[in-house]
């Protein structure tokens, strides 16, 4: 978030003095963007996985801090709830076999992390929401019990002044209060950081958001929360209303959730999506920096622009715009719709498939933009989120070179159909097609066969008993997954659940 945050409590001055200083931050990082070389330099990738950690028996262990203290591992983070832990993966360069670059990566972090959280007793997960959570897992004592995180915590709750409501459709659906952000801690993401050219920023931006929803559609891995069967994609869902700060006064004047898609393709670049988030959302955590960001700038120094970097941290967009400061200061897209797991394998697929794509929808955006209205692709994302591959996606005929009749498409047709276009979109920009090749033939494969993590989680489910799913159904189903996913066989591949009424897993 930029800054690090020694206390949770602020007064009227601390604001007044924090929003003068993120004027001042705008001021000079549109200086900045203004610079012909600023931020110029070879595209690279990188990624921040999320975790969770579980006991024995499967159930959420809260020992992120001291599981944390066993590894020397720099990459490694705490996360908002005490059964969560991240894993900053290194950037390296887009060209060439990036995706061996994050498998390596992830494949380091994770036998590291294993081996951290086993002097614990613990295992990590990766999953979009873990299935064994409970209500009581999310008390108020299921927080991280950082400054930061407390801080966070009571300056949502405050602006609010309820408790949060959760209001989520599915076979079984879910209406609960909650007092806490703690239930958005239940949900865990991939989140990927593409480096971007400023003067590119904005035609990326947008194939990027439009490439979102059939990419998650293709990735959901979150069909269950609290024993409850409910989107595909649930994840998207909980996080947006756990952490909505709004108060009804807010909502009926209509200002957007923290947490969201958007409202419009954007036209001028990056920061013109800076300058939104400072005009619409409050701040929440006004620490300030000792540098004074202009007098950097006067200095021609690069600025470190920790406020508006913290602010930007509390503004939760799906695809978001990320300043850096290191090497002579650049971008960066983050994509952070995409759940974590099941498997590296399937993450790198997921990864390798709304890059891919987004790159070859970039060179025809302008046209794009015209005929897919922004409304229709925030539907889009939604509808992917709630039915996965079998969502009805609205994709005007001839766009992009595929045909859609009435401008509907299944999500799983219009995925496949996509796969050539990211194929090329990645091999433009440099990627070894031995790389990237396999990786978008797993995505081929999901959507030909309709069987995600998600998919394959309700499949288990079923194959254990039917109807509304048991904790013990969920145990059963979460520790063949884990089995599975140690042995990192894509999704697609893998066999069904367990024998009806049995944990036993079918061979």
């Amino acid at each position: 978030m930029g800054l690090e945050i020694d206390r949770d409590r602020f007064g009227p001055a601390d604001f007044r003095r924090f929003n003068t200083r993120l004027e001042d931050c705008l001021q000079v990082l549109e200086g900045l963007l203004a610079r012909p070389d600023f931020g110029r330099g070879a595209a690279s990738v990188g990624a921040e996985l999320e975790v969770a950690l579980v006991d024995a028996s499967a159930r959420p262990l809260p020992m992120n801090l001291e599981i944390l203290e066993e590894t020397l591992d720099p990459r490694m983070t705490v996360e908002l709830d005490r059964f969560n832990l991240e894993c900053n993966l290194r950037h390296g360069p887009l060209a060439g076999r990036p995706f061996s670059a994050l498998r390596s990566e992830l494949e380091e972090a994770r036998r590291e992390l294993g081996r951290a959280a086993a002097l614990h007793g613990g295992r990590p997960v990766m999953i979009g929401i873990l299935p064994t959570v409970r209500a009581e897992d999310l008390g108020p004592k299921a927080m991280t019990d950082t400054p930061r995180y407390r801080a966070l915590a009571l300056a949502i709750r405050e602006a609010r002044r309820a408790p949060f409501h959760l209001d989520i459709d599915g076979e079984d659906p879910l209406v609960l209060d909650c007092e806490g952000v703690t239930f958005e801690g239940a949900a865990t993401s991939l989140q990927i950081h593409l480096r971007v050219d400023p003067p590119s920023f904005a035609s990326l931006f947008n194939a990027i958001q439009i490439a979102t929803a059939p990419a998650l559609a293709a990735a959901a891995n979150s069909p269950t929360f609290l024993g409850h069967r409910l989107w595909a994609e649930t994840r998207v869902a909980l996080f947006k209303q756990a952490v909505d700060e709004r108060d009804a006064q807010t909502k009926r004047n209509q200002r957007m959730p923290r947490v969201g898609f958007g409202t419009h393709w954007i036209r001028e670049g990056a920061f013109e999506l800076f300058r939104e988030a400072v005009d619409v959302f409050p701040p929440l955590l006004p620490i300030l920096d000792e540098e004074d960001p202009l007098a950097c700038l006067e200095a021609k120094k690069i600025p470190r622009l920790r406020e508006i970097r913290l602010h930007q941290g509390t503004v939760w967009s799906w695809n978001r715009p990320v300043y850096d400061p290191a090497e002579g200061g650049h971008l960066r897209i983050e994509i952070r719709a995409l759940p974590s797991g099941p498997t590296i394998t399937d993450m790198l697929a997921n990864t390798a498939f709304i890059l891919g794509v987004a790159f070859g929808l970039q060179p025809g955006i302008e046209a794009l933009t015209r005929r897919l209205d922004f409304e229709a692709a925030h539907r889009n994302f939604y509808r992917s989120a709630q039915n996965g591959l079998d969502a009805e996606l609205i994709w005007p005929d001839g766009l992009s070179r595929i045909s859609a009749p009435d401008d509907r498409i299944r999500a799983a047709d219009l995925v496949r159909r996509l796969v050539p276009i990211a194929r090329t979109g990645l091999r433009a920009r440099g990627v070894d097609p031995e790389e990237s090749d396999p990786l978008l033939e797993i995505i081929d494969e999901r959507a030909r066969t309709g069987r995600t993590g998600a998919a394959w989680q309700r499949e288990a489910l079923r194959a254990i008993a039917p109807g509304p799913p048991t904790g013990d159904a969920l145990t059963g189903m979460l520790e063949r997954y884990i089995t599975l996913s140690d042995r990192d066989q894509p999704v697609h591949l893998w066999p069904p659940g367990c024998r009806p009424g049995s944990r036993e897993p079918l061979r």
